[in-house]
């Protein structure tokens, strides 16, 4: 097997980081931090808030008398060696600054995300303010960083990876292989549903139409980020993002 040639440092950087190794070193930690943080605020074993992806997951898991954490473990464990063996030949690849510099993408990311979609979302609808209705269950700010790294994770892992990828996939089918009109169609309807998600379950929000728009061209970008640069960085994107807010806008 022949080595892969970069045209440049950036180039390489760009193809190594977007690619399923880096991906999954990367979302690693997004997935223990979640978990640790989760348990350790959990009032009691009955009473544990987490991310609504996550509670499909799990609840999909106990319908079959499955311990959910235990086989979620069990799972990222059989991923891991599965990504390790089929890209082993990647691992000489490896470089730990890349780490660090997908976290000051994912930064920069998050905080033009947040700009561009405040922007559209007040263009198009001028003159309705920005209502944000508090939680229905009070969280304690490490619980509120738990979710974020949770949304994250989960969010993109379900909306971006699974739906997205599938979108294009079939739409595929009707437009022919690697249309751009396969990954419009594809980057809007998961943005419609990661946007309409968020009024649904217990802790839904009430529907605004200024929340959906933003929520909506919120997930646009983060779509192009997953098609573009890879799950990894629209994952720490998403988390990012979502710290940011809970810090220094919610304060």
């Amino acid at each position: 097997m022949e080595p892969k040639v970069y045209s440049s440092p950036i180039h390489r950087y760009h193809v190594l980081t977007k690619g399923l190794l880096y991906s999954f070193l990367t979302a690693l930690p997004l997935f223990i931090i979640y978990e640790i943080l989760i348990l350790l605020t959990a009032p009691t074993t009955e009473v544990v808030v987490r991310i609504s992806v996550d509670v499909w997951f799990k609840q999909m898991l106990q319908l079959f008398g499955l311990d959910a954490l235990n086989i979620s473990l069990f799972l990222v464990l059989i991923a891991g060696i599965f990504i390790l063996i089929r890209k082993r030949g990647e691992l000489n690849d490896l470089r730990m600054r890349y780490f660090i510099v997908i976290l000051l993408e994912s930064t920069a990311w998050a905080v033009l995300v947040a700009l561009v979609s405040s922007t559209l979302t007040s263009w198009i609808l001028p003159g309705m303010a920005e209502q944000s209705a508090g939680s229905p269950v009070q969280l304690s700010y490490i619980q509120q960083i738990a979710l974020s790294l949770g949304a994250g994770l989960y969010e993109e892992l379900f909306f971006r990876v699974l739906l997205v990828s599938a979108f294009i996939w079939i739409f595929n089918k009707w437009f022919g292989a690697k249309s751009w009109a396969s990954y419009i169609s594809a980057i809007l309807l998961s943005a419609v549903l990661f946007s309409a998600v968020h009024y649904t379950g217990n802790m839904g929000d009430p529907f605004t139409m200024n929340s959906f728009l933003f929520r909506f061209i919120f997930g646009v970008i983060l779509n192009g980020i997953y098609v573009w640069r890879g799950f990894g960085v629209a994952a720490w994107t998403h988390a990012l993002y979502d710290v940011i807010v809970i810090t220094f806008l919610d304060a």
